[in-house]
């Protein structure tokens, strides 16, 4: 069995990231990354990374993946995801789709999966009209009349391309008004005045209708005097639940809501176990923080093991 100084899960912006600095502190490090990349590639544009004016997710991630990959004598890329990991002697095992190694520290870089909607409709008709993601499908839906339910930034944004392509989106927002970041708001009222985007508040999506492929849908109240409302794309974006499945297994503390709790050096309570990015209990949760706090655990990693070290030469 392989053995690590550190075995990163999640190859998101917070694993890549924290691979680079922990080979920096020459640390062999493996990184698991079932899907490489995580979310960040489905982003159409990121605006916020600084050193970079504007590119796309797809494109930071390609550049943070070169980065971590001129480190290849010490960082090893693993595109599995992991099934386990359990506490051993000296350290942790991480059991991979097929793969098993060893490691004496961990990061918990696993960040969120989309939430569903969880309609009548959504699971029939995925990839028959529904989608997840603007940057993978909205070409798909040139000239054709499309929803967007949520009302966060991320549901702007993901707005904002698809009215690029569809002949209409309406944004379906549950509460009083859409809460993006200012100036995209203000890109979606200019798209409004153009006539490319409408906002339905206070409205939810009871069920989602077609034959082969989406015609419509039910609101749970009149739109314009009928709760049938027609459209040929239903785009989701309302959140995400946290991957911490695997931490809490191993007796990692998190909140209500999943989220691991770590300290200011992304230490959890767990020593060798560390944490950072979306899977953590933080409110504002951006790319750059993410790799802050995988950054950060590096750090941790690499003082627990010299201490442990000092531990094992007295003993």
């Amino acid at each position: 069995m392989k053995e690590y100084d550190l075995a990163i899960i999640g190859g998101g912006c917070t694993g890549l990231g924290a691979a680079v600095y922990s080979a920096r502190f020459n640390m062999k490090t493996i990184v698991f990354g079932g899907r490489l990349g995580g979310l960040i590639q489905d982003t159409h544009l990121v605006e916020n990374y600084p050193g970079f004016v504007r590119l796309t997710g797809y494109e930071l991630f390609q550049k943070l993946l070169k980065h971590t990959q001129d480190y290849k004598d010490l960082v090893d890329i693993n595109e599995e995801f992991v099934k386990d990991v359990k506490k051993i002697k000296n350290g942790f095992e991480i059991i991979g789709d097929k793969t098993k190694v060893k490691a004496k520290t961990v990061l918990f870089a696993t960040g969120t999966r989309r939430k569903k909607l969880d309609v009548p409709g959504e699971k029939e008709f995925a990839n028959r009209g529904v989608s997840y993601c603007a940057t993978c499908d909205s070409v798909l839906f040139k000239n054709k009349t499309c929803i967007m339910v949520g009302g966060s930034d991320s549901a702007a944004k993901e707005g904002l391309l698809l009215s690029e392509h569809a002949k209409k989106v309406y944004i379906v927002y549950r509460k009083e008004k859409i809460h993006p970041e200012p100036i995209n708001m203000k890109r979606v009222e200019a798209a409004m005045k153009k006539g490319k985007i409408e906002i339905i508040n206070n409205t939810n999506v009871k069920e989602i209708k077609g034959d082969k492929f989406v015609t419509h849908v039910i609101f749970d109240k009149p739109y314009k005097g009928s709760k049938e409302f027609k459209c040929e794309g239903v785009f989701i974006e309302i959140g995400h639940i946290v991957e911490s499945e695997l931490a809490k297994k191993l007796g990692v503390k998190t909140n209500s809501e999943g989220e691991i709790l770590i300290d200011s050096d992304s230490k959890t309570n767990i020593p060798g176990i560390y944490a950072g990015g979306d899977v953590i209990a933080r409110d504002w949760k951006q790319a750059i923080v993410g790799v802050a706090e995988g950054v950060l655990a590096t750090n941790s990693a690499y003082n627990y093991i010299q201490e442990e070290n000092v531990k094992n030469e007295k003993d």
